[in-house]
């Protein structure tokens, strides 16, 4: 089948704006943006090829919308207007290769660990413990909650003044947004906590606002999970997860990008091998943060945890798929699924299937940057092997792939 005969290579419209092709390049954490928040050459250069490869569409990694929302060193961040010269510079290199860019706006809510981030404490919906990083959040208050959704409006509105083509939301793996719509981390008792639309509201009163800030013409997409993945604890089903996205859906939606789970549901959002994981983890990534607890439990247990979750969650292409079959019949609206694509193929009967409108991939793009033109040209690049080292290394070094294997080809 030739380029021109390929579902993945026609066009699709989100909103208003129509991207050139279906395979994009999903957020990922970077490490990569000043300390302080602000774009940087590095940051810049690893989204370079990505975007020379012909990349239609770039999402970036989380911006954080208040400083209290930050959840990794070196994160960067959309929280005030001093941040809309950097994001320019990067809305430029994205339009310098005919591509598009939106941003990712976010809140890590209680998956941080707080003293690392220089925060007092951590904030949730309610004062659930988070068991990943040993935080316990305190609840937000009401006035709280209104700063929130407002700082939300003005990261939309900073990176549209900076000239990118939409935000995504995240609504998914665990953040703030997610912290709300689930019972298992939402216990609260007034407007915020309880029935499924007071649990929803603060989601709502976030498109709301940024709808008001940004107009009815600037694209607003979602990412949602298929399924929180919370066994034994009250996590959302594909039912109740679906009925969210087609009540944004009425509000003027524009797309969905399907992922699944909390930082607690372990490693169903990421798959792969986990045998070099925790050893990564530990020496050069976050693993020196986690509390005591937590530490010493992978320096005892990590083969055995990397044996188990082997087994648990091995690399599958397109793992997602299923969730996004059931929004695709829900929805008018495009529904992207993220999960372990990598060949074109496999990129091609999702989207011919039905079971999706558009794929994205952030993994296989950090192994081979022109992941999108060697897919349309037939060339096989770097291939990711999904052994997780650039996971392993999220948040402390840039994002890049620290599999030598793979590098070296």
């Amino acid at each position: 089948m030739s380029p021109d005969q390929r579902l993945l290579f026609s066009p699709l419209s989100i909103g208003k704006l129509t991207l050139k092709g279906r395979l994009y390049k999903t957020a990922t954490s970077e490490t990569r943006a000043s300390e302080d928040g602000f774009v940087t050459d590095e940051l810049l250069a690893f989204y370079e090829p990505i975007a020379a490869a012909g990349t239609p569409l770039i999402v970036t990694g989380n911006l954080y919308v208040t400083v209290a929302g930050k959840s990794t060193y070196r994160m960067c961040g959309a929280d005030n207007p001093d941040k809309i010269p950097g994001l320019a510079r990067w809305a430029d290199l994205v339009h310098s290769h005919n591509g598009a860019l939106f941003g990712q706006i976010n809140h890590c809510g209680r998956q941080v660990m707080a003293r690392a981030m220089g925060l007092t404490s951590a904030v949730s919906a309610s004062d659930v413990r988070e068991k990943v990083m040993g935080t316990k959040p305190r609840p937000l208050s009401t006035s709280e909650i209104k700063d929130t959704v407002a700082a939300y409006a003005q990261s939309a509105e900073i990176c549209q003044k900076a000239g990118f083509d939409g935000v995504q939301l995240h609504a998914g793996h665990g953040y703030l947004v997610n912290q709300f719509l689930t019972p298992y981390t939402n216990r609260r008792t007034d407007a915020y906590g309880g029935s499924f639309m007071k649990r929803l509201r603060f989601l709502l009163e976030i498109y709301w606002a940024v709808r008001e800030r940004c107009g009815a013409d600037f694209p607003v997409i979602l990412k949602l999970n298929g399924a929180d993945a919370l066994p034994g604890r009250h996590g959302l089903s594909g039912p109740e997860l679906t009925n969210v996205a087609r009540i944004l859906e009425s509000e003027g939606l524009d797309a969905v990008e399907i992922t699944v789970g909390h930082y607690e549901s372990g490693f169903p959002m990421i798959r792969g091998t986990f045998d070099e994981f925790f050893k990564g983890l530990m020496e050069e990534g976050i693993g020196g943060q986690l509390p005591w607890l937590q530490r010493t439990g992978v320096k005892a247990f990590g083969p055995a945890m990397a044996a188990g979750f082997n087994l648990l969650w091995p690399p599958r292409e397109g793992f997602n798929l299923a969730h996004a079959a059931r929004f695709k019949k829900a929805l008018n609206i495009p529904v992207i699924c993220v999960g372990g694509f990598l060949s074109g193929d496999a990129m091609e009967d999702a989207i011919r299937s039905g079971r999706c409108d558009a794929v994205s991939s952030a993994r296989a793009m950090i192994a081979d940057p022109q992941l999108f033109r060697h897919v349309r040209e037939g060339v096989k690049g770097p291939q990711c092997d999904f052994c997780n080292a650039c996971i392993a290394r999220a948040g402390r070094l840039p994002v890049d792939c620290y599999n030598k294997k793979v590098k070296e080809g």
